[in-house]
């Protein structure tokens, strides 16, 4: 293979992590935001207020696709040091993206279960978010154990 399609291999699974953790953020947004809105329905539908602190469950799997970024960057910037290696790039790319997008997808079904349960009953709030939290680590861990990796080649 010539050097141009080597490096592009490389920046493939380089933009594979952010696509990938995106894709799962915009599932999750979609299925934590449909629920505050369903949730936020029901409060007008009774006449209570509406709680403005579902936009945090709605946002939660956002992060994902900046853990994405952020192994793109580094990925990218291994392809160009040491192109290579890029089967190990684009493995590390389409896993690690995979593992994000895991996450962001779990994290917004159970933000749409936090969106339901606070918008009827106003409490638990940061009961939920604890559990938001639990599934963020997920992402955490693939993200930093990429780089630990990465950081050893």
């Amino acid at each position: 293979m010539d050097a141009a399609t080597i490096t592009a291999l490389g920046q493939g699974g380089a933009f594979a992590a952010i696509a990938m953790g995106a894709i799962g953020s915009a599932l999750g947004t979609g299925a934590a935001g449909t629920s505050a809105v369903g949730a936020w329905k029901r409060c007008y539908a009774q006449s209570k207020p509406a709680p403005f602190q579902l936009v945090v469950f709605a946002g939660a799997p956002l992060s994902q696709t900046i853990y994405g970024m952020i192994l793109m960057f580094i990925l990218n910037g291994k392809v160009t040091a040491n192109p290579g290696m890029w089967p190990l790039y684009l493995i590390i790319g389409f896993a690690g993206g995979a593992g994000l997008g895991m996450s962001a997808l779990w994290q917004g079904k159970a933000a749409a279960a936090s969106c339901d349960a606070f918008g009827e009953t106003g409490k638990g709030f940061v009961n939920y978010l604890m559990a938001l939290g639990i599934i963020e680590t997920v992402a955490i861990f693939v993200m930093a154990f990429a780089i630990v990796l990465l950081a050893t080649i």
